[in-house]
């Protein structure tokens, strides 16, 4: 099975869905991502943090 990974895009799109009240379980069909990457980014933006950030920290973890 290949791993792709979310792209600023992706997660920005995630991102208005969370702040326009789309529930976690639509945003998982319109993105057709797995279920636990949609909740990552999730629960990072319910800590107040934005989708930037969340990028960011994704690519300092990369390294």
């Amino acid at each position: 099975m290949t791993h792709k990974h979310l792209t600023m895009n992706e997660i920005a799109m995630i991102e208005t869905y969370y702040h326009q009240n789309v529930a976690t379980t639509k945003i998982i069909k319109l993105m057709q991502r797995a279920t636990q990457t949609i909740y990552n980014v999730i629960n990072y933006l319910k800590e107040g943090h934005t989708a930037f950030e969340y990028y960011e920290r994704y690519k300092q973890n990369k390294k």
